[in-house]
């Protein structure tokens, strides 16, 4: 699965790095590319969003909106 997540507070490299680090800290997470206000996260299918809020704000953010991409296989 893969979450595009939108957080507000974020202003430099310094919370990208903090973002990071927060969502490290969650199992079932394989993945995330964290830019500035935005963080795309690939994870299995047992990490819930509360989850992922909680980590982001933990990291001293807050989680704006949230959209769930769950990935299929092409059908050919």
């Amino acid at each position: 699965m893969r979450t595009i997540l939108e957080i507000e507070g974020m202003s430099c490299v310094h919370c990208v790095r903090a973002v990071v680090t927060g969502l490290g800290g969650v199992p079932g997470i394989t993945g995330a590319d964290v830019s500035i206000g935005r963080a795309v996260v690939d994870h299995g299918p047992s990490v819930p969003l509360a989850r992922l809020r909680e980590a982001i704000e933990v990291a001293g953010y807050s989680l704006k909106e949230s959209v769930v991409d769950r990935r299929r296989l092409p059908i050919l």
